[in-house]
């Protein structure tokens, strides 16, 4: 078995809580800098005809689907927060700290929104103000949880484990011997 490049347990964990705490934070000042400058429903040329910061609240999930289950999503996003943590604590693999990370800031991000913004806790709407052009409107938050969903699909796929080992496949062992 290989090994990739590893932490140790209180590196990851260190290096885990300030990119999550960033990420967060960073999401949510986003969120309230939209708030504040834009008025709901606005709309502002970025790029014309690709890009555009549109204010919006999301009352549902991807594409604003659900909305009249929001708590569902409420609950899904704290068991994903539960799943990162016990994950975190195992991982080892710098890029599954990372991309670990990545997933949880962005969960905590849109999180935050659901428990602390109207119409009230667990129901709240989520701010989403990037506008694509025959796509969708989304956040900072969204693209983590995006974004870490791709590293974790390539790391499943070339056998990372969490603790950095590395499955070497049943072709290379035929191979080598």
């Amino acid at each position: 078995m290989k090994v990739t490049p590893r932490f140790n347990r209180r590196t990851g964990a260190v290096w885990a809580s300030l990119m999550v705490a960033a990420l967060w934070g960073i999401d949510q000042g986003i969120k309230h800098y939209v708030e504040a400058t834009m008025h709901l429903g606005q709309r502002i040329t970025v790029i014309d005809g690709v890009l555009w910061w549109h204010y919006i609240l999301n009352p549902g999930a991807a594409f604003s689907m659900g909305s009249s289950v929001t708590w569902v999503f409420t609950l899904a996003m704290v068991v994903a927060v539960a799943v990162c943590i016990y994950c975190l604590y195992r991982a080892r693999a710098i890029w599954w700290v990372l991309s670990l990370s990545l997933l949880m800031g962005g969960v905590l991000g849109n999180l935050t929104d659901r428990l602390f913004r109207p119409p009230g806790f667990a129901v709240g709407h989520v701010v989403d103000y990037i506008s694509v052009q025959h796509f969708a409107i989304f956040n900072f938050a969204d693209m983590c949880i995006c974004v870490s969903m791709g590293c974790i699909v390539v790391l499943v796929m070339l056998g990372v484990h969490l603790d950095g080992t590395v499955e070497t496949s049943t072709r290379e062992k035929v191979d080598h011997d």
